[in-house]
Protein backbone atom coordinates (compact mmCIF):
# COMPACT_ATOMS: atom_id res chain seq x y z
CA UNK A 1 0.00 0.00 0.00
CA UNK A 2 3.21 2.31 0.94
CA UNK A 3 4.49 1.64 -2.57
CA UNK A 4 1.01 2.61 -4.51
CA UNK A 5 1.01 5.67 -2.41
CA UNK A 6 4.77 6.73 -3.38
CA UNK A 7 4.38 5.89 -7.14
CA UNK A 8 0.92 7.70 -7.22
CA UNK A 9 3.04 11.49 -5.21
CA UNK A 10 5.64 10.84 -8.23
CA UNK A 11 3.32 10.56 -11.02
CA UNK A 12 1.18 13.22 -9.58
CA UNK A 13 4.72 15.41 -9.13
CA UNK A 14 5.63 14.68 -12.81
CA UNK A 15 2.85 15.57 -14.08
CA UNK A 16 2.86 18.94 -12.44
CA UNK A 17 6.11 19.31 -13.64
CA UNK A 18 4.89 18.22 -17.00
CA UNK A 19 2.03 20.97 -16.88
CA UNK A 20 4.30 23.31 -15.46
CA UNK A 21 6.56 23.42 -18.69
CA UNK A 22 3.99 24.25 -20.57
CA UNK A 23 3.64 27.08 -19.23
CA UNK A 24 7.12 27.95 -19.72
CA UNK A 25 7.70 31.13 -22.17
CA UNK A 26 10.24 29.99 -24.99
CA UNK A 27 12.61 31.81 -27.24
CA UNK A 28 9.83 32.48 -30.32
CA UNK A 29 10.86 34.38 -33.09
CA UNK A 30 8.31 34.01 -36.29
CA UNK A 31 4.28 33.24 -36.28
CA UNK A 32 1.56 33.28 -38.34
CA UNK A 33 -1.99 34.27 -38.89
CA UNK A 34 -4.66 34.33 -41.78
CA UNK A 35 -6.60 37.39 -42.42
CA UNK A 36 -10.55 37.64 -43.70
CA UNK A 37 -13.17 38.91 -45.56
CA UNK A 38 -10.54 42.49 -45.22
CA UNK A 39 -11.95 45.45 -47.56
CA UNK A 40 -15.26 43.58 -47.48
CA UNK A 41 -18.45 45.92 -47.67
CA UNK A 42 -20.20 45.39 -44.08
CA UNK A 43 -17.74 43.68 -42.36
CA UNK A 44 -15.56 44.91 -39.72
CA UNK A 45 -11.89 45.81 -39.71
CA UNK A 46 -9.73 43.02 -38.16
CA UNK A 47 -6.68 43.96 -35.90
CA UNK A 48 -3.43 42.48 -35.34
CA UNK A 49 -1.88 43.09 -31.86
CA UNK A 50 1.45 42.31 -31.01
CA UNK A 51 3.09 42.94 -27.30
CA UNK A 52 6.70 42.98 -26.47
CA UNK A 53 7.18 41.05 -23.21
CA UNK A 54 10.23 43.17 -21.73
CA UNK A 55 12.29 40.02 -21.77
CA UNK A 56 15.11 41.85 -23.76
CA UNK A 57 16.88 44.69 -22.31
CA UNK A 58 19.96 45.11 -24.57
CA UNK A 59 18.99 48.07 -26.07
CA UNK A 60 17.95 51.58 -25.04
CA UNK A 61 14.63 53.37 -25.91
CA UNK A 62 14.66 56.46 -26.91
CA UNK A 63 13.98 58.76 -24.00
CA UNK A 64 17.17 56.64 -22.45
CA UNK A 65 15.25 54.29 -20.35
CA UNK A 66 16.05 50.54 -20.38
CA UNK A 67 13.50 48.95 -22.95
CA UNK A 68 14.91 45.66 -24.65
CA UNK A 69 13.28 47.71 -27.76
CA UNK A 70 12.03 45.14 -30.71
CA UNK A 71 10.97 45.41 -34.31
CA UNK A 72 7.86 43.37 -35.67
CA UNK A 73 8.94 42.76 -39.02
CA UNK A 74 5.32 42.00 -40.46
CA UNK A 75 5.12 40.55 -44.12
CA UNK A 76 1.50 40.27 -45.63
CA UNK A 77 0.56 37.62 -48.18
CA UNK A 78 -2.58 37.72 -50.51
CA UNK A 79 -4.81 34.59 -51.31
CA UNK A 80 -2.10 33.70 -54.47
CA UNK A 81 1.06 34.02 -51.84
CA UNK A 82 2.00 36.91 -53.40
CA UNK A 83 3.86 39.45 -51.00
CA UNK A 84 2.01 42.65 -50.91
CA UNK A 85 3.11 44.71 -48.33
CA UNK A 86 5.60 44.60 -45.20
CA UNK A 87 7.32 46.53 -42.41
CA UNK A 88 9.05 47.08 -39.39
CA UNK A 89 7.25 48.68 -36.50
CA UNK A 90 9.31 49.70 -33.26
CA UNK A 91 7.59 47.77 -30.11
CA UNK A 92 9.00 49.33 -26.46
CA UNK A 93 9.11 46.57 -23.66
CA UNK A 94 5.98 46.08 -22.33
CA UNK A 95 4.55 48.26 -25.29
CA UNK A 96 1.40 47.31 -27.19
CA UNK A 97 1.78 47.46 -31.14
CA UNK A 98 -1.97 47.74 -32.80
CA UNK A 99 -2.09 47.27 -36.57
CA UNK A 100 -5.81 47.37 -38.53
CA UNK A 101 -5.80 44.70 -41.38
CA UNK A 102 -8.26 47.27 -43.65
CA UNK A 103 -5.96 50.75 -42.78
CA UNK A 104 -3.06 49.37 -42.16
CA UNK A 105 -1.51 45.99 -43.12
CA UNK A 106 -3.36 46.52 -46.62
CA UNK A 107 -3.89 49.77 -47.49
CA UNK A 108 -0.28 50.48 -48.97
CA UNK A 109 0.26 47.26 -51.52
CA UNK A 110 3.28 46.67 -54.41
CA UNK A 111 0.58 46.11 -56.82
CA UNK A 112 -3.38 46.98 -56.86
CA UNK A 113 -4.41 44.20 -58.98
CA UNK A 114 -6.24 41.16 -57.65
CA UNK A 115 -8.58 40.62 -54.81
CA UNK A 116 -6.84 41.46 -51.29
CA UNK A 117 -9.53 40.33 -49.05
CA UNK A 118 -7.84 37.22 -47.61
CA UNK A 119 -4.94 36.03 -47.16
CA UNK A 120 -1.42 35.36 -44.70
CA UNK A 121 0.35 37.61 -42.31
CA UNK A 122 3.88 36.49 -40.95
CA UNK A 123 5.80 38.00 -38.46
CA UNK A 124 8.62 38.08 -37.41
CA UNK A 125 10.26 38.87 -33.76
CA UNK A 126 13.19 41.19 -34.99
CA UNK A 127 16.19 43.20 -33.40
CA UNK A 128 16.60 45.51 -36.87
CA UNK A 129 14.01 48.32 -37.90
CA UNK A 130 14.63 47.12 -41.37
CA UNK A 131 12.07 44.63 -42.64
CA UNK A 132 14.40 43.73 -45.67
CA UNK A 133 16.76 42.41 -43.29
CA UNK A 134 14.90 41.32 -40.37
CA UNK A 135 17.38 40.06 -37.51
CA UNK A 136 15.17 37.03 -35.50
CA UNK A 137 14.96 37.91 -31.44
CA UNK A 138 12.71 36.48 -29.59
CA UNK A 139 10.42 38.65 -27.03
CA UNK A 140 7.43 39.42 -28.87
CA UNK A 141 3.88 37.76 -28.68
CA UNK A 142 0.92 38.60 -30.89
CA UNK A 143 -2.94 38.27 -31.46
CA UNK A 144 -4.87 38.40 -34.35
CA UNK A 145 -8.83 38.91 -34.35
CA UNK A 146 -10.60 37.31 -37.72
CA UNK A 147 -14.14 38.08 -39.21
CA UNK A 148 -16.28 35.11 -40.31
CA UNK A 149 -18.96 35.33 -42.76
CA UNK A 150 -22.24 33.55 -41.43
CA UNK A 151 -23.33 32.54 -45.31
CA UNK A 152 -21.12 31.44 -48.01
CA UNK A 153 -22.59 31.18 -51.79
CA UNK A 154 -20.35 29.42 -54.78
CA UNK A 155 -21.01 29.83 -57.86
CA UNK A 156 -23.08 27.42 -59.91
CA UNK A 157 -21.73 24.05 -61.08
CA UNK A 158 -19.79 24.45 -64.09
CA UNK A 159 -19.81 28.56 -63.24
CA UNK A 160 -15.82 28.54 -62.52
CA UNK A 161 -13.37 27.85 -59.82
CA UNK A 162 -14.83 27.50 -55.85
CA UNK A 163 -12.20 29.82 -55.13
CA UNK A 164 -15.03 32.43 -56.22
CA UNK A 165 -16.56 31.96 -53.62
CA UNK A 166 -18.87 34.89 -52.39
CA UNK A 167 -18.84 35.51 -48.30
CA UNK A 168 -22.13 37.59 -46.70
CA UNK A 169 -23.09 39.01 -43.36
CA UNK A 170 -23.86 39.07 -40.50
CA UNK A 171 -20.65 38.98 -39.11
CA UNK A 172 -18.73 37.11 -36.76
CA UNK A 173 -15.49 38.15 -34.83
CA UNK A 174 -13.27 35.97 -33.08
CA UNK A 175 -9.97 35.97 -31.80
CA UNK A 176 -6.77 33.70 -31.56
CA UNK A 177 -2.87 34.10 -30.61
CA UNK A 178 -0.40 34.15 -33.63
CA UNK A 179 0.73 30.62 -34.52
CA UNK A 180 4.16 30.00 -32.95
CA UNK A 181 5.89 28.61 -35.95
CA UNK A 182 9.56 27.41 -37.60
CA UNK A 183 11.54 30.01 -39.13
CA UNK A 184 14.39 28.67 -41.34
CA UNK A 185 17.22 30.07 -42.43
CA UNK A 186 15.99 30.36 -46.16
CA UNK A 187 12.39 31.52 -45.36
CA UNK A 188 14.36 34.21 -43.37
CA UNK A 189 16.17 35.03 -46.65
CA UNK A 190 13.54 34.84 -48.59
CA UNK A 191 11.09 37.20 -46.62
CA UNK A 192 13.52 39.74 -45.86
CA UNK A 193 14.75 39.83 -50.10
CA UNK A 194 10.99 39.94 -51.96
CA UNK A 195 10.48 42.76 -49.58
CA UNK A 196 13.78 44.45 -50.23
CA UNK A 197 12.54 43.82 -53.83
CA UNK A 198 9.02 44.82 -53.85
CA UNK A 199 9.88 48.21 -51.89
CA UNK A 200 12.27 48.86 -54.78
CA UNK A 201 10.28 48.53 -57.69
CA UNK A 202 7.55 49.82 -56.32
CA UNK A 203 9.27 52.83 -55.38
CA UNK A 204 8.40 52.64 -52.36
CA UNK A 205 5.05 51.68 -52.01
CA UNK A 206 4.02 48.35 -50.12
CA UNK A 207 5.76 49.53 -46.89
CA UNK A 208 3.10 48.90 -44.61
CA UNK A 209 2.37 52.25 -41.85
CA UNK A 210 3.04 51.39 -38.03
CA UNK A 211 0.51 52.68 -35.29
CA UNK A 212 1.79 55.03 -32.51
CA UNK A 213 2.35 52.69 -29.73
CA UNK A 214 -0.13 51.60 -27.00
CA UNK A 215 -3.14 53.32 -29.45
CA UNK A 216 -5.64 50.73 -30.07
CA UNK A 217 -8.35 50.21 -32.26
Amino acid sequence: MKRLGLLLLAITLMLAGNAFAQNVGDNSVYFVAYYSNANTAGAPDAVVRIVNDGSGYANIDPVGVAGGILNAAIYVFDDSQELRSCCACQITADGLLSESVNQELTSDTFTIHGEFSRGAIKVISSSSGDPTNPVPSPGLRGWATHIEATTTTFPAPGAGNRVNAKEAGPWFVDETALADSNLSAIELSNLGTVCGYGLTLASGYGRCPCTPEDYDF
